[in-house]
This record gives structure tokens, C-alpha cells and sequence, in this order.
């Protein structure tokens, strides 16, 4: 039997059918707005799913957020992208009235589920994963299992306050770190210093500029915080800022270990690139869920 696996984003809705050995049959991009279509968003992604399924064997379905989600993982508490989805309780709903299993975790977590299967990374210990795109997306995983915390909230990174910016982040505080370190950042840098480039082309045209080697930096800055704090086994890095044409790898490493503490864990740290592929957070949907099957 095959899981259902879709990552919900603030602009595109992923979905395929993955079956036992991992592969993706039935992949579909659409635009987010194609599924929700109503102010019913429960009733318009049940009746998505029942059009979608019609006719397969589906044993269970898994669903990605960019959001924080309570600590049961049943409802959606922050989704500054899809606030439509604040506050339901997903997967009890769609679970009844589609008679199966429903997961829900957030995106990231399913990209790190993925990334760390293709990299053979051991579960053993703790891996982060950064997956730096319109912010800062942050997953952490300890002995091969999601850190949640408390409230269901842990892995909020690009959340961490930064002296000297007033610019006020989409969960509502004040100077958030990936107001400065996110793609948000970077496409309002690109139009207001490079108008003439294609964002695609930023650091293909322009990456010695003291603007953009500055917003690395502060990348790096995020994630030696987080080594700082937790000295991982594995740091994964990924997204689609990090996978940018031209995008100076060697020189974020080279600035996220002269921010690491030195001897230990810089002397140790393990990174590794992983690349941006549009079927990663559903694959990692799906091998979620068979875990909790």
C-alpha cells in the first residue's frame, strides 16, 4: 500500500502517491490557491484528497506545514503564509472523514526526514538541518527522532532576536533573525541595490558584493548559533537560497566556522550540502508517516 505525502506552501501545493520502496508516482505542483478555493479550507483539502485518491490504495496520509503546530500534532497554530489553516484541527477532521491515518508535521522536518536517509546521516545523536529559503527554515532531530519541545515549537531559528532590527517578522515580534538572514530579505536586497538582476542571478552577477557577502555572514551566524548550543553529529544544509546559481557554499562554511567555538565542536563539525528537490518534503512525508504506522 502507498501514503499519500504533500507539502503545503505559502505558494505551491506538492503532492504524490509514494509507495513501499520510496518512490513518487502522480507527483502534481499546483498553486495553492487551486486547492483552496473556499473559506472552508478543511472541506476544500478533503475534497481535493477524495479527487486525488479516487480509485488508489492509501493507507495513510502525510502532510507537510511551513507553521508551528500544537505538540500532539493535530492543529496548525502559526501559518504567517497560509493563516487560512491557523487554528483547525487538521488532522482529526480529514482523519474521520476520510477514513485513514493522517499525519501532520512541519515541512522542514519532512526535508530533514528525507535528507537524511539520501545522506546516510546515523540517527544516533543529534542532526540540524537549515533549510534557508523565504526564512529560515530549522529541523532538528535527536536519535532519529523530531525535537518538538514543550509547545510544539522547538526549531524556530530564524526567530531568534537580533539587536539593531526594527523590521517586524510574519509571527508578529520584532527584529526576528531571518528578517536579515532569509529570502525575504534577499529578494527586497535585490530590488533595492540590483534592480536590473533576476534574483536567480544574484550571486552569479554580484556575489563578491560587500551587501550580499554580509547576508552569508548572517546565515553563517544562524547556524553556528545553533552548533554553539547543541554540537551536532550532522549539520545539513539545504533550500532554495543555499541552492542558488553561483551561491558561495565554500564561503558560508568557511564564515560558519570562524563563528563556531573553537577548539570543539568547530574542529569537528560536519557539514554537508544537500541539494533542492521539488519531491523532498513529500518522500519525507511519507517515510514519516510509515514510522508511525
Amino acid at each position: 500500500m502507498a501514503i499519500i505525502g504533500i507539502d503545503i506552501g505559502g505558494t505551491s501545493f506538492r503532492i504524490g502517491l509514494v509507495n513501499d520502496k520510496r518512490a513518487v508516482t502522480d507527483f502534481r505542483k499546483v498553486p495553492v490557491k487551486q486547492v483552496f478555493t473556499s473559506e472552508d479550507p478543511l472541506g476544500d483539502l478533503r475534497d481535493y484528497l477524495k479527487e486525488y485518491s479516487y480509485g488508489m490504495n492509501v493507507e495513510a496520509v502525510s502532510i507537510g506545514f511551513p507553521a508551528t503546530l500544537d505538540s500532539k500534532r493535530q492543529t496548525v497554530l502559526q501559518a504567517p503564509n497560509i493563516s487560512f489553516m491557523e487554528n483547525l484541527p487538521v488532522a482529526e477532521v480529514l482523519s474521520r472523514e476520510l477514513g485513514i491515518p493522517v499525519f501532520m508535521e512541519r515541512d522542514v522536518t519532512f526535508a530533514l526526514v528525507y535528507d537524511c536517509l539520501k545522506y546516510a546521516v546515523p540517527e544516533e545523536g543529534i542532526v540540524c538541518g537549515f533549510y534557508f529559503g523565504t526564512g529560515i527554515g530549522n529541523a532538528i532531530a535527536i536519535n532519529g527522532k523530531p525535537l518538538i519541545g514543550r509547545n510544539g515549537t522547538a526549531g524556530e531559528l530564524g526567530h531568534i532576536p537580533v539587536d539593531g532590527c526594527e523590521d517586524t517578522c510574519g509571527c508578529g515580534n520584532v527584529g526576528c533573525l531571518e528578517m536579515l538572514a532569509g529570502g525575504k530579505y534577499l529578494a527586497a536586497l535585490c530590488q533595492e541595490n540590483y534592480p536590473e538582476t533576476y534574483i536567480g542571478d544574484l550571486f552569479v552577477e554580484h556575489g563578491n558584493d560587500p551587501a550580499l557577502m554580509q547576508f552569508v555572514d548572517r546565515m553563517a551566524m544562524a547556524v553556528a548559533t545553533e552548533a554553539n548550543i547543541l554540537d551536532p553529529e550532522v549539520v545539513l544544509i539545504a533550500g532554495g537560497v543555499a541552492n542558488m546559481p553561483g551561491f558561495p557554499k565554500d564561503y558560508l562554511i568557511q564564515r560558519i566556522l570562524a563563528r563556531t567555538r573553537k577548539p570543539l565542536p568547530a574542529d569537528r563539525l560536519h557539514l554537508i550540502y544537500t541539494e533542492d528537490e521539488a519531491e523532498k518534503s513529500v518522500v519525507g512525508a511519507a517515510i514519516y508517516a510509515k514510522s508511525k504506522l
